[in-house]
């Protein structure tokens, strides 16, 4: 998590990036871009928005040596050398043309940012951002012609998110230097972090919560969902967000005997922890810290909805775990040959 008030962007310039496969071309500048105020004022927040709330951080890594990761090696250039900016933006692009490995990766725009004053967990520091803009959005442009105005349509860059984005720090610990991402356009979710920056989470808190919760989501849709319909999967994810909640940390026994009442559907978690570990070539702890902000993070993205074929969906509050095993019941009319749910309440709010 950043905080960008003090803020400023001391280089940047804008790139375009091809695809080999669409025999499309990447395009370079020569020269810095040059501010006026208010496109400044607007471009500074627009950039760094996406990493304020951002808890969880990165490390480069590679299969061989750190030292050969591309992204980690050109960062290190421009912190090292300024002066390097502009020819080193220009292979960062380069790196990125290479990994378009399919039609379906879109070209765009780039933008390498050289920023200063950023702060980053009490420290401040500089810091590399890179960003790709790969959508346009249609805008009306006025202007002034024969004494009368028109209207054209023009596309534009929105305002509103970058489609893709990093920010490195130059700052590291002992697992190295630390990178923020943001990928808002996740078409292709390997191909932005991991084939381009080759990067993954830190081994701290935030990535054990993250895992944890990642393997709780994938199992409630692929074991619970399917098996034993939408509410037992509900329910599961709103025992999972409350457990999160009440403890400062998660012990594997302990999550399973408080979450699951029958032995079999412990049986049938840790067999398909097994195989998502295996899948994502990762060991997810039996013991570890939680992290709050993460499981704020990711309560907000978790849907506990039932979605009905007759165009009615039923919402489970996910701060209310046991309601739905309370107040909800699922049935089958042998007369409608429908299934259905009953909810009792006291009062409609």
């Amino acid at each position: 998590m950043i905080s960008r008030k003090n803020a400023t962007i001391a280089k940047c310039i804008l790139h375009k990036v091809g695809n080999k496969f669409n025999h499309t071309r990447n395009a370079f500048s020569e020269d810095l871009i040059h501010f006026d105020d208010a496109s400044y004022d607007l471009m500074l927040p627009f950039l760094l928005k996406p990493f304020v709330s951002e808890v969880q951080s990165y490390r480069f890594s590679h299969h061989a040596d750190i030292s050969l990761n591309e992204i980690n090696t050109y960062s290190n250039t421009i912190f090292l050398d300024d002066e390097a900016f502009i020819d080193t933006s220009k292979h960062i692009v380069e790196h990125l043309f290479e990994q378009s490995n399919s039609a379906q990766i879109k070209t765009g725009d780039v933008l390498i940012v050289l920023f200063e004053g950023i702060e980053f967990n009490d420290i401040t520091t500089n810091a590399l951002g890179i960003f790709k803009i790969e959508s346009k959005v249609n805008f009306f442009q006025t202007y002034l012609e024969n004494n009368s105005y028109d209207i054209v349509v023009q596309k534009g860059i929105s305002s509103k998110k970058v489609d893709k984005g990093c920010l490195i720090l130059n700052q590291s610990d002992g697992e190295g230097r630390m990178v923020l991402c943001a990928d808002n356009n996740n078409y292709d979710a390997q191909y932005w972090t991991k084939h381009f920056l080759n990067v993954a989470y830190a081994d701290d808190a935030n990535q054990h919560t993250q895992q944890y919760i990642e393997l709780c989501r994938d199992f409630s849709e692929e074991v619970l969902k399917p098996s034993y319909g939408n509410q037992e999967q509900n329910t599961f994810l709103a025992k999972t967000i409350d457990y999160f909640k009440e403890h400062e940390s998660v012990n594997i026994e302990d999550f399973k005997d408080d979450i699951f009442e029958e032995d079999k559907h412990k049986t049938l978690f840790d067999d398909y922890k097994k195989s998502f570990e295996s899948e994502l070539d990762i060991v997810i702890k039996n013991h570890f810290d939680v992290a709050e902000n993460v499981v704020k993070k990711a309560k907000r993205k978790l849907k506990t909805e039932i979605k009905l074929d007759t165009n009615i969906q039923i919402k489970l509050d996910i701060d209310a775990p046991e309601a739905s095993s309370e107040y909800l019941e699922r049935g089958y009319d042998d007369e409608k040959k429908m299934h259905y749910y009953k909810v009792y309440f006291n009062e409609e709010g």
